[in-house]
Formats: C-alpha cells, structure tokens, sequence
C-alpha cells in the first residue's frame, strides 16, 4: 500500500496520536495546494481555522506605514499557523503569503481546540510556541529599540543562519535572503541593507558564496551586538 503523504501524521504538534487519531483528524482538515507568492491569510480578516503547513514554506508579514512590509517570519513543513485566532476568536494578526508552493491542512477551530485537550503532548507543545514566539518577540522589540541598522542586521543574519559542520566559528545561512527581505526582517531600507552587507564583507565578517552568505566570526559578531546595547560602539 503506498503511505499516505498528504496527513497530519508528520505534523510533529501531532506526535503522540496513533495513526488512526491521527486519520481522524486528517479527515476534518480541508486540504489546499498554494503557489509561490499567493495570499493564504490577510492583516485583519476574520476566520478561526488553524493551518498546517504540510509542504512548502510561507512566510508570516504585515505592511507598516507607507505601505512598508515587515517580514515576522517563515513557517516550514511541519509547522502551524493561524492558532490566535482559534484560541481568541480575534481577527488575524499578520498576512500570510507562500514563499513557495505549499499544501496545507486547514482545520477549524473546534478540532483544534478538542485536539490540544484530548493530548496533553499537543497542548504542552502550543504552550511552549507561545512561550518561544513570547520570547523572540521581546528581543525583536529590544534590538529595535537599541540597535543600529548595521547591528540589527548582524543580529538577523545570525537568526537565519545554521552553524557550519566543518568550523563551529562560522554559519551558514542558504539560501541568501535578497536584499530587500533582509530590510524587511529589520526595518530598514534595501539600500541600508546593501550598505552594511558590504562592510560586513570589507571587515572580513561575512562571506558571499553562490547560494549562500557565510557568517565568518559568530563570537565577533555576537561580541559587537553586546557592546552595541551597552553603549560601547
């Protein structure tokens, strides 16, 4: 029999349910497939369904004055949005759009709700994404509030990166974001952005390979980011 790969049972939130728990919910899901830069969600809209994201990426953004888009974040294979709305009833908090094609599982809220009551693994697990989400927002409200443009993009390219296999000192970051997201991610303009990337680079802290960006000194930049909260720079 050939596996099924279009359910929730990889869905790590789901981890601890039987396969056949696991179908249950599969058949309450409505299943979508999405193309790169279509619109899921919008800023505002009403709705209460919780989406899984199952293939794919998409990424989670907001547009600021002027019309501005500030990037919150990319949402991967295997993990959920849209569960504010569920639990609170209020409209959505940010615009969804796939960065590329996605299938979805989009489930109402009741199920989710039973769901995350009926296993405690599941609740533990959107309780400890809330506190996570909690979390990087305070350092994203405190790196606006006390870092310089060329600072918040060390701190952001540090977020996207992955450490090197081969040298614990560096990152990897691939794929290279564009300019412009990278902007997006900190509040700044892309030509900013340019800016410090290339003095990044003329400082001998940052790499530029085909297909990725390489970190070259975390400690360094780590290092700079401190003194530049405690005033040092």
């Amino acid at each position: 029999m050939t596996p099924q790969l279009d359910t929730l049972r990889h869905v790590p939130l789901f981890r601890s349910l039987t396969d056949d728990e696991a179908h249950r919910l599969d058949t309450q899901c409505f299943w979508h497939r999405y193309e790169a830069k279509q619109q899921i969600l919008g800023h505002g809209e009403g709705g209460t369904d919780v989406f899984f994201v199952i293939s794919g990426v998409v990424r989670a953004l907001i547009h600021g004055s002027g019309g501005r888009e500030v990037i919150l974040g990319d949402i991967g294979a295997g993990q959920f949005f849209g569960e504010l709305a569920a639990i609170d009833g209020q409209p959505r908090s940010a615009s969804v759009v796939a960065v590329t094609g996605a299938t979805l599982a989009r489930m109402p809220a009741g199920v989710f709700r039973e769901a995350i009551h009926r296993h405690s693994d599941s609740c533990d697990q959107v309780l400890e994404l809330m506190a996570a989400r909690l979390r990087l927002l305070d350092r994203r409200v405190n790196e606006f509030s006390s870092l310089d443009i060329k600072h918040r993009v060390v701190a952001e390219l540090l977020r996207l990166s992955r450490p090197d296999r081969t040298d614990p000192s560096r990152a990897v970051v691939s794929p290279p974001p564009f300019h412009a997201e990278i902007a997006a991610r900190v509040l700044a303009r892309r030509e900013a952005v340019t800016r410090e990337l290339n003095l990044l680079e003329d400082a001998g802290l940052l790499e530029r390979r085909r297909g990725a960006f390489i970190p070259t000194d975390i400690q360094a930049m780590l290092a700079q980011i401190r003194d530049s909260q405690s005033g040092d720079i």
